[in-house]
């Protein structure tokens, strides 16, 4: 947890939010912000965006902007969308839920004129804030020590507003990852019961959430502290809890490696996918030599094939990060030797973005194991990050398309037109990499001639 926040009193905010509380003041409402831009106003933190709510119904609000462009975002939640200063603002009037059936939506809202009311349906106390120009901050359920403090708490009994909203679970789970804030104990035991439900909610919102806390500064403690909440959204990964290694290159189970490792790699989708799933083959190839020393021979294919029915099953990512996190997962234990010919040929055939993201990952990894056995894979992999920024600095040819010669020179010295052109092509490109051809016009034109005489005679 951090230490501390300071909390900033002094709310600056933009001309066009400004104007669309003045004009409800001066039609005789009350009108407040509210929720996540007080929140990140008092963390000193600009706002994304500003939601007002407000005693005047949807239909008064329409009335009170006349020359504003209002869009009927939401009218049956009492919701509209006033355009002011080209800014998009969210006015709700003072609501409260009724049941909540299918564990996500409220049966029904009834409308209200207390404020009081509308904060106290809200999901967590430092989200339950309002802010008024003329009338300060109200602060009803504790929001304001709650985020000195850095703490996450339910507004009212927890296994009421999860058993309202399933969804709050991991949004309690991503707060705390992403502001690195605790979780306090009655609302933790409440995401530990409650976690079940889950299971009513649609695989996209669960995907949204869960993307938000992977790459939270905060996710280690989480995944730690709340392993169970994610087996229960990504059911394979529960066969890594607890499974211990037995090799001396681990000094931990695969679930607090694979928890050091996300910690490890960047705040990025991509690399923080990789590195949860990494090792989840690993329980399904365990073997145990007669010397005691555990092995996981093939762990990486056995991986893939799980991240792969993960990400369509359980998360539905899209098709770019799903091919990417998958060949990551794939290539992440295959040994990179620190040469150049090596190096460049891996380059040539994933890109200099994925070797990259590669290497990153593998660093990730190292962190994971034993430090003592560590020093010399670390030191390996510097020797391959500098044979790559020598090779991307000197915009070394890795692809046909850097090649100094192409397709229509070949048919110009006689080569016909079909496969055996880019049969070639890929054999200069081969040698270039392996730097026993120069990538110039000349000489790769005399290699492409002897090729094609080769497979022409």
């Amino acid at each position: 947890m951090l230490s501390p926040i300071i909390i900033h009193e002094q709310f600056d905010i933009p001309s066009g939010v400004l104007r669309v509380l003045d004009v409800l003041e001066k039609a005789g409402f009350e009108a407040w912000l509210v929720g996540g831009c007080v929140r990140d106003h008092l963390r000193g933190l600009p706002p994304k965006d500003y939601d007002v709510t407000t005693n005047a119904a949807a239909g008064q609000v329409i009335a009170a902007f006349d020359g504003f462009r209002v869009i009927e975002t939401g009218i049956k939640h009492g919701t509209v969308t006033v355009l002011s200063d080209g800014m998009p603002i969210e006015v709700t009037t003072y609501r409260v839920d009724g049941e909540y059936s299918d564990g996500r939506h409220p049966d029904s809202v009834s409308f209200s004129a207390d404020i009081k009311e509308d904060l106290s349906r809200r999901d967590f106390t430092v989200n339950a804030m309002a802010y008024s120009p003329s009338r300060g901050y109200l602060d009803l359920f504790g929001g304001m020590d709650d985020l000195g403090a850095g703490i996450i708490r339910c507004v009212g009994d927890p296994s009421k507003r999860f058993g309202e909203d399933a969804l709050r679970i991991l949004r309690a789970l991503r707060f705390a990852s992403v502001l690195e804030f605790e979780i306090e104990p009655a609302t933790a035991e409440a995401v530990h019961l409650c976690k079940g439900l889950l299971d009513r909610i649609a695989v996209e919102r669960i995907t949204q959430e869960f993307f938000g806390l992977l790459c939270g500064a905060g996710v280690g403690d989480v995944l730690r502290n709340y392993r169970d909440v994610i087996g229960q959204i990504i059911p394979p990964l529960q066969r890594t809890f607890g499974f211990e290694q037995h090799n001396p290159h681990h000094d931990s189970d695969v679930w607090e490696h694979t928890v050091r490792v996300v910690e490890a790699a960047p705040s990025d989708r991509i690399l923080r996918l990789a590195a949860l799933f990494h090792d989840i083959g690993k329980p399904h190839c365990f073997t145990m030599g007669d010397d005691g020393t555990g092995h996981f021979y093939g762990h990486a294919k056995i991986s893939e094939e799980i991240t792969r029915e993960i990400l369509a099953k359980y998360l539905r990512t899209d098709r770019k990060t799903e091919e990417r996190v998958l060949l990551l997962v794939a290539i992440h234990d295959d040994r990179i030797i620190p040469e150049r010919r090596i190096v460049r040929r891996r380059l040539s055939k994933y890109g200099e973005e994925t070797l990259r993201q590669l290497l990153t990952l593998k660093r990730a990894d190292l962190t994971g194991l034993n430090p003592a056995l560590a020093a010399d894979k670390f030191r390996e992999l510097d020797e391959v990050q500098n044979i790559l920024d020598e090779l991307a600095a000197e915009s070394a040819c890795t692809t046909l398309r850097s090649l100094a010669i192409g397709g229509g020179d070949l048919m110009a010295m006689g080569v016909p037109k079909g496969p055996l052109i880019g049969k070639i092509l890929n054999l200069l490109l081969s040698e270039v990499c392996d730097e026993q051809l120069v990538n110039s016009r000349e000489p790769l034109k005399k290699r492409a001639s002897e090729l094609f005489q080769y497979y022409n005679a």
